[in-house]
């Protein structure tokens, strides 16, 4: 037997229970993870709660993990016992462009997540981790940092010299930060703390802006940019973001709309969009091809992620509440 959270008679942080599960076989062509680690994504908490699409219950959430491959099906041969892998978010989407068949199977729903001991995967939806790194650290790679690194240096071909403007000092744009200066790239980011952004500029943050002392901080970031606008955006906000990331951004800039983190819809200003000829992409994490493009860079520069806190497996529910406060800083971890 081994350890598991479920999500059982109905939604919401209150029905999350601690539950002894059978530990899985390797079938043919599949893995078995001993998970090490794991971290939150918001979308955990909404599917906890019941709002991130039709799930059945009972589930086993979260999506992010990291371990060690303890047992291989046969006709394995891309990874054996004993090394050190992440789960990938989307088990279907090895590479090439998305489509509905590879962004349907995703783990923490409707697939069993990895908020348990154990967890039986195909081999080909696991994928090696930089050596550098700790599980707590190589689990907040599947969800946050390679969608801040699709966004960035797949969508937006991030180049040298540009501007980006991240959104906030959670997961995705704290590693937004990090891959753009990693790509040499200059970057502004804004948040309601001035201690989280002395923080980011520790990080190499080249601008801040805290945008409850500047609620107008789009004027603001024009002004960084001496009334050009930014390259990027890395939109983690939503409806009460996106209007102001169509005016901090420049004449033929990008949007990359990543996060809805305050709320699901927005009516937007259509001439600024197509009168800036901006480009605006929505995008969900990537392909393992990407995982392994990212991580490849990661093990390069010796990039480390930042984690905010780290939670023992037993604490699930107060890390839960910890992400829900929105206080953090980086990443949240919970260590098995």
């Amino acid at each position: 037997m081994m350890r598991a959270f479920e999500v059982q008679e109905a939604w919401g942080l209150d029905h999350l229970r601690r539950v002894e599960r059978p530990a899985p076989a390797a079938q043919d062509g599949q893995v078995v993870v001993r998970i090490r680690a794991a971290s939150l994504n918001y979308r955990d908490l909404l599917t906890i709660e019941g709002k991130g699409g039709t799930r059945r219950l009972p589930l086993v959430p979260f999506s992010d993990g990291a371990g060690e491959v303890i047992a291989v099906g046969a006709n394995v041969r891309r990874v054996k016992v004993g090394d050190r892998v992440c789960p990938m978010f989307f088990q279907s989407w090895i590479d090439g462009p998305p489509d509905a068949a590879k962004r349907s199977r995703p783990l923490g729903g409707p697939l069993p997540g990895v908020l348990q001991d154990e967890i039986a995967l195909d081999a080909d939806g696991v994928s090696p981790i930089p050596e550098h790194l700790s599980y707590e650290e190589a689990a907040t790679l599947p969800c946050a940092g390679l969608t801040a690194w699709r966004a960035l240096m797949i969508e937006g071909g991030l180049k040298a010299g540009e501007t980006v403007l991240a959104q906030g000092t959670g997961g995705v744009s704290i590693f937004a930060l990090q891959f753009a200066k990693m790509a040499g790239a200059r970057v502004i980011v804004t948040s309601s703390s001035d201690e989280k952004l002395a923080r980011a500029r520790a990080l190499g943050a080249d601008a801040t802006i805290n945008y409850r002392t500047t609620p107008d901080w789009a004027k603001a970031a024009l002004e960084l940019t001496g009334g050009v606008g930014v390259d990027h955006v890395v939109e983690v906000g939503g409806a009460n973001t996106l209007n102001h990331s169509l005016e901090a951004v420049r004449v033929g800039g990008k949007i990359l709309v990543i996060g809805v983190l305050s709320g699901f819809s927005q009516e937007i200003a259509m001439p600024v969009l197509f009168g800036k000829n901006l480009t605006m992409v929505g995008l969900s994490v990537g392909s393992r091809e990407m995982f392994e493009g990212m991580c490849a860079a990661i093990a390069r520069h010796k990039m480390k992620p930042v984690i905010d806190r780290t939670f023992d497996f037993e604490q699930t529910p107060q890390a839960l509440a910890h992400m829900k406060a929105g206080a953090h800083f980086g990443k949240i971890c919970v260590r098995y």
